[in-house]
């Protein structure tokens, strides 16, 4: 039967979310409302019926980039075509722009058949952030006052604007903390309470020794939680402090992109914000 495809409800995004849980995905608590806020159309479902049978997210960050993410097709339904109609759509949706996704390695092959090219490669680490702290000086807890600058240096990091979903990502029950200093704002992360434990994302930040202040701010906010932080497999120094910290690795993707891949430095990118929404 052919399917109806069109955007999802609130509702409907929040089963998507309990679906990403499943398939063992470790979705934050407050997922489907945050994600929402990134762009209220970007989320598309296949229904037969009343079922929703598949879906994707296809958010558009403006004009020029969108990024595609949460790509399910419910276990009795596959085989079925569903999964590609909502493929499809988000494609649709998406063209004209450069578009992002990240993808795990059994899925890679698919992904260039569909015109992209692997970037860079994300490594998971989870943990707690044991050892000696770093020392703080500088933190503050994000705030209302703070988001304007939060923006402005969020936009030197991800490849387009988007002001909406920080203005909600940055609320509670997300923990976010900024580096401040005489410059300005020199780095700034969030903590999401999720299934198990908190990830981490975004980790952007000046320098090495600004991203592990706020890590280890964020740690404390979450009061001894497991910890789950995607970082840039070339980010070597990174990746050892996270190590001698007792941080381990345990899954891996890797960023693709169709389309031009977008000019921006990874030198800040601690921690990837989420790998459904970029």
């Amino acid at each position: 039967m052919k399917p109806t495809i069109r955007t999802l409800s609130l509702h409907e995004l929040e089963v998507l979310i309990d679906w990403a849980a499943a398939e063992g995905w470790n979705p934050g608590l407050e997922d489907a409302a945050m994600f929402q806020a990134a762009d209220p159309s970007g989320f598309i479902g296949a229904f037969v019926g009343n079922e929703m049978v598949a879906a994707i997210s296809a958010v558009a960050y403006g004009r020029e980039f969108g990024f595609v993410g949460l790509y399910i097709c419910r276990p009795d339904k596959r085989g079925k075509g569903y999964g590609k109609a909502v493929w499809n759509a988000g494609m649709d949706r998406l063209s004209g722009r450069t578009i992002g996704l990240d993808g795990v390695a059994e899925q890679q092959a698919n992904y260039r058949r569909k015109g992209f090219e692997p970037a860079y490669e994300t490594i998971r680490y989870s943990g707690r952030a044991a050892g000696p702290a770093v020392r703080a000086d500088g933190l503050r807890t994000v705030t209302t006052q703070l988001v304007p600058d939060i923006i402005a240096y969020d936009a030197s990091c991800f490849p387009a604007p988007r002001r909406a979903f920080l203005q909600r990502w940055l609320q509670a029950p997300h923990h976010g903390l900024a580096a401040i200093s005489s410059r300005g704002t020199t780095g700034y992360g969030v903590a999401r309470p999720c299934r198990s434990g908190f990830k981490i994302g975004p980790l952007f930040a000046d320098s090495i020794h600004t991203a592990l202040q706020l890590l280890h701010g964020l740690a404390g906010a979450c009061e001894g939680g497991d910890l789950h932080i995607d970082v840039h497999a070339e980010n070597a120094g990174f990746i050892e402090a996270l190590e001698a910290a007792g941080f381990a690795p345990t899954f891996k993707t890797t960023r693709m992109y169709k389309g031009p891949a977008p000019e921006l430095g990874l030198q800040r990118l601690f921690g990837v914000t989420t790998l459904e929404l970029g």
